[in-house]
């Protein structure tokens, strides 16, 4: 994949957007130092190039719901390209699967699940298992607490010593 080449002025847009969400020409143009024309061309390049995905809100979800968050390793039987595709697609599918990375190493997928209660996160699991998506062993971990969530320091992982 072709990376877009982005320089200090656009790492301050994008840790702007990151933490204020969609902003104006000129609440954006401020809060990155640069006058409102220069920085609007910065910004719809970078959108163009689409390193701006979207806008989220980071909800309080223990404010509002008892929901179980569970973290899952998932190992397949097959290491083929359309049992990773098959598996892939039904994760797409699961709306309390809020998250899947494949990986390197002792298990191929590790998932963030949430859902309303440690039965319902079962029955998805049942349900994940069903499908017969030639899962070999998967293993759970129940969150008992949030220790940390937050976005990336973008500006710390473009220093020179990053790269």
């Amino acid at each position: 994949m072709k990376k877009t080449a982005i320089d200090a002025a656009d790492i301050r847009i994008l840790c702007a957007l990151q933490a204020h969400g969609p902003l104006s020409k000129m609440q954006l143009s401020e809060l990155v130092n640069l006058s409102p024309t220069p920085c609007w061309v910065r910004f719809t390049r970078l959108k163009n190039a689409g390193l701006i995905r979207g806008y989220h809100a980071d909800i309080a979800l223990d404010q509002i719901s008892n929901a179980s968050k569970v973290v899952v390793t998932v190992s397949l039987k097959e290491h083929h390209k359309a049992a990773f595709e098959r598996f892939e697609r039904y994760i797409q599918q699961v709306d309390e699967i809020i998250e899947c990375i494949a990986t390197g190493g002792g298990m191929d997928y590790v998932l963030k699940v949430v859902a309303p209660s440690l039965s319902a996160f079962q029955q998805l699991m049942d349900g994940l298992l069903a499908a017969e998506l030639g899962v070999d062993r998967y293993m759970t971990y129940i969150a008992t607490r949030d220790v940390k969530s937050t976005q990336l320091n973008l500006a710390c992982l473009m220093t020179e010593k990053h790269r």
